[in-house]
């Protein structure tokens, strides 16, 4: 049965399953509508259906009366840039992100190049599922014009925010697999202004990706033999959509994606004293960063939006997730590989230390991942056992419930589109993350 996974950030599909030019067309009309016309920044990710998508979503912009800009093929994070750089009303991604090639999917983006809140989503949602559109007529009809070098522009923003004379003096050997999806040309075009040596797997576009799409160790085999190969100082791995990477170190060894995050900002706080933001489930290596900076650590629910909006609210110098994804609101307010990559390589630069060197300065933590079907159950019902079994904890309920103590924490939350509940678990050892997630799927089969 066709599935179409529909949020107020947007929606996403198998393509030909749920989603096509018709999807795209009513959703593209909602969004316009919802606008009244104005600039649109229109980017895609590398996915072989993604110009299909935006030539459904370019004529229903157009029939709403909306400029549109076309960046072509573009990472999430510079098509963010282009919608502030040039005060668009908002902008859309076609991207799945990391998920398989045969998905896609389309994501608004704010005046402020972030999601878009829950009250611009909701009313999107509504004029989709009702057909409520503003379509204009003969002379209303909007206009289309490209961005041609937006890629040169985000690269040029990222290295004008660190030393790039340091980083160049390093002249660093640098390996990127960036999966075949959006992100190389802007990730290529930033380390060469770094002066990087650099050198390219899975490197063309095609949408096709030569891995698994995630930046996770168990993808990153290529990239590790590659670094090696070369003799390079670091590997970079992105996701399709660059807002996600993680590092390998020079012996081909991944660190793990909740240290790009650390890194990056236990780096940025050495530049600028200041709140970070980082959601509940990132590792608490962001609290050994936090405290040894002196500034506070303001954790949200899970969501690229939740973490966007505390950077805003709170003045935060840096935050993001710890999935690898790093927010500079100097450049824009979503997840960054580039940004990611430009402070790591500058604190290399700068503290003479290798990427392992740099990561073992940091606390050892595990975590567990897993989950379990709810089936039948219900998610409040599991969440309220968990509770009363786990009554030593420190509880906090925003976002599913999470559990902390001194040695670790736990957070159980239902998934926002699967019928499953998601389990994290981080300790000093793997042993307690683990038992305290075997306790938590016991609790969940037990039902009633």
């Amino acid at each position: 049965m066709p599935q179409l996974i529909i949020s107020i950030s947007g929606i996403r599909g198998i393509v030909g399953d749920g989603l096509g030019p018709r999807e795209a067309v009513r959703f593209g009309l909602a969004f316009g509508s919802h606008l009244g016309g104005g600039t649109v920044v229109l980017g895609r990710d590398s996915r072989p259906s993604g110009e299909m998508l935006a030539s459904a979503v370019r004529s229903a912009l157009l029939a709403t009366g909306c400029r549109v800009l076309e960046t072509g093929i573009l990472s999430t994070p510079g098509t963010s840039l282009m919608v502030r750089d040039h005060g668009a009303a908002g902008g859309v991604v076609i991207t799945a992100s990391h998920n398989p090639p045969p998905y896609n999917g389309l994501k608004m983006l704010s005046a402020e190049g972030m999601a878009v809140d829950r009250d611009t989503g909701a009313d999107v949602l509504r004029r989709y599922q009702q057909e409520d559109f503003a379509e204009v007529g003969t002379d209303g009809v909007g206009s289309v014009e490209a961005i041609p070098d937006a890629a040169a522009r985000h690269a040029d923003r990222v290295a004008g925010l660190v030393d790039a004379g340091a980083i160049r003096r390093r002249a660093f050997a640098v390996v990127v697999d960036p999966v075949n999806g959006a992100g190389g040309p802007e990730m290529g075009a930033l380390l060469e202004r770094l002066g990087c040596r650099t050198t390219f797997i899975h490197a063309e576009p095609t949408g096709r990706f030569g891995r698994g799409a995630e930046p996770v160790p168990e993808n990153l085999a290529d990239l590790g033999a590659a670094v090696r190969k070369v003799h390079a100082d670091i590997g970079l791995a992105l996701d399709p959509d660059a807002d996600r990477l993680a590092l390998v170190d020079a012996t081909g060894r991944p660190l793990g994606e909740e240290y790009t995050l650390a890194l990056a900002a236990r780096h940025r706080l050495t530049q600028q004293a200041g709140p970070v933001a980082a959601n509940l489930s990132t590792s608490r290596l962001m609290d050994a960063v936090a405290d040894e900076a002196g500034v506070p650590l303001i954790r949200t629910p899970v969501g690229e939006l939740n973490v966007a909006q505390a950077i805003k609210a709170n003045g935060c110098v840096i935050g993001g997730e710890g999935n690898g994804g790093v927010i500079d609101p100097r450049v824009a307010p979503v997840r960054n590989s580039l940004a990611g990559a430009a402070l790591v390589l500058e604190m290399m630069a700068r503290r003479g230390s290798t990427i392992r060197e740099l990561a073992d300065e940091l606390p050892v933590y595990t975590m567990v991942k897993d989950k379990v079907p709810l089936g039948g159950a219900d998610a409040d019902a599991v969440i309220g056992r968990v509770r009363g079994h786990f009554t030593d904890a420190r509880t906090d309920d925003r976002d599913g419930l999470h559990l902390a103590w001194d040695a670790g924490w736990l957070h159980v939350r239902p998934s926002n589109t699967e019928p499953i509940m998601r389990i994290l678990a981080e300790a000093g050892d793997e042993a307690t993350a683990r038992a305290w997630v075997e306790t938590v799927k016991s609790l969940a089969a037990r039902g009633g």
